[in-house]
C-alpha cells in the first residue's frame, strides 16, 4: 500500500526525511532489542542457577523439620517457634534497565532465629530454622530476577513488533512513495520538456 500523497517536490523532501527518520529509529530500536535480550539471557541464567540452589536448601530445610517434627513432642516443637526473635524487613525500590523499571528488594534480618533453649529440643529444628533463615535472601533475589525478568520479555516482545512494524510496513510504504512522486515528477518534467519543444516549434514556423 502506498501512501498517498501530493506529487510535489516539497511532499517529496518531506517524505524523505521520513524515511532518514524511519531507519534510524530502526536501528536504534533493534540496539534496544539487543540490549534488552543480552540483559534478559544474563537474568535467565541467573535465574536457573537460583533457583536450582534454593530448592536445594528448602529440600534440606524441609528435611531437618520434618525429622525434628518426628523426634519431637507436638507441645514443644509449638512452643519453641510460637515466639521468633528475629526480625524481618524489607525495602522495595525500583531500578531502571533499557528504559524498564524492574523492581529491586532490600532485605534486612535482626535477631537470632533460635528463640527458644535447648533442653526440650532437637538439633534438626536448629538446623531447619538457621536453613530457612538463610534461604530468605536467596527467595527475595529470586523474585526479582524472575520479574525483572517477566519485565524484560514484556519490552522485547513491543520493541520486536515495532521493529518489525517499521522494517516491513512503514519503511517500505514510505519508499514506495518516494519512488512513485519521483516518477511522477519526473513524468511532468518530461511532459513539460515536450510541451516547451512544441512551443518553440510552434514559434519558429
Amino acid at each position: 500500500m502506498i501512501i498517498d500523497v501530493s506529487p510535489t517536490r516539497m511532499e517529496l523532501l518531506k517524505l524523505r526525511k521520513r524515511v532518514a527518520v524511519a531507519i534510524r529509529g530502526h536501528k536504534l530500536l533493534k540496539d534496544k532489542r539487543d540490549e534488552l535480550m543480552k540483559e534478559f539471557l544474563r537474568l535467565i541464567r541467573e535465574n536457573r542457577s537460583l533457583r536450582a540452589d534454593v530448592e536445594g536448601k528448602l529440600v534440606a530445610a524441609f528435611r531437618s523439620f520434618l525429622v525434628a517434627r518426628a523426634v519431637m513432642p507436638r507441645e514443644a516443637l509449638e512452643t519453641a517457634i510460637m515466639a521468633p526473635k528475629q526480625q524481618v524487613s524489607m525495602d522495595v525500590g525500583s531500578a531502571v534497565v533499557m528504559n524498564v523499571h524492574v523492581p529491586r528488594f532490600e532485605l534486612r534480618q535482626e535477631g537470632d532465629v533460635v528463640s527458644y533453649g535447648f533442653v526440650d529440643t532437637s538439633a534438626e529444628l536448629d538446623a531447619a530454622l538457621g536453613a530457612f533463615s538463610d534461604v530468605l535472601p536467596m527467595l527475595v533475589r529470586l523474585a526479582e530476577v524472575e520479574k525483572s525478568a517477566q519485565l524484560l520479555a514484556d519490552e522485547i516482545e513491543r520493541t520486536r513488533r515495532r521493529v518489525n512494524a517499521l522494517e516491513y510496513v512503514l519503511i517500505p510504504e514510505l519508499q514506495a512513495a518516494v519512488k512513485s512522486i519521483s516518477m511522477k515528477l519526473s513524468e511532468q518534467e518530461r511532459s513539460n520538456i515536450a510541451r516547451l519543444m512544441r512551443i518553440k516549434e510552434i514559434v519558429r514556423a
